[in-house]
């Protein structure tokens, strides 16, 4: 794809919704904690979630949801990236991935089920190496000022980086 029509790719994403992240990423059922892709580009993803405050949510213990489950959040964020570059590039999407360490992570809130506001989730591409990829995330309480979403526009609830490996597709079955 030229960087034109990829740009035109990644704008198409921004809008889509729970079904259509759920489509990309191998988190199913209650375990997809995106609701929505707010902005989307080669570099990076900014999603909405809402999950955090569902009572069924199954990160919570003891009806709690620790600010440290904000980390999946952000590794579903970068599960969906990686899966748009695929995409955008006219490949099939990893089969899956795993985060393989998060550092520098500091916590500015000790629980996410407190948070009233809907979660926006920042991930940004620092380094790529083959399947390996390098992000930076944030995980801040949504703050709309006249309409306007800004990721940093919200009190910030976590942030670090994180390395995860990709699991290159599956090829097709032979019969």
């Amino acid at each position: 794809m030229n960087t034109d029509s990829t740009g035109c790719f990644f704008n198409a994403a921004a809008g889509q919704g729970h079904g259509w992240i759920a489509a990309r990423v191998p988190h199913q059922g209650r375990m997809c904690l995106l609701d929505s892709v707010l902005q989307a580009s080669e570099n990076g993803l900014l999603c909405a979630a809402d999950s955090h405050r569902d009572p069924g949510n199954p990160l919570r213990q003891q009806g709690r949801l620790g600010a440290a489950c904000g980390i999946e959040y952000a590794g579903q964020a970068m599960a969906l990236h990686g899966a748009l570059l695929a995409e955008a590039q006219g490949h099939a999407a990893p089969a899956g991935g795993m985060l393989v360490s998060v550092r520098a992570v500091t916590f500015h809130a000790a629980r996410l089920d407190g948070v009233a506001a809907r979660l926006l989730v920042n991930v940004l591409s620092d380094a790529v190496s083959g399947p390996t990829r390098l992000y930076r995330f944030t995980l801040h309480a949504e703050n709309i000022h006249a309409g306007n979403i800004q990721a940093e526009s919200g009190p910030l609830l976590l942030q670090g980086r994180a390395v995860v490996q990709l699991t290159p597709p599956r090829a097709p079955s032979v019969p």
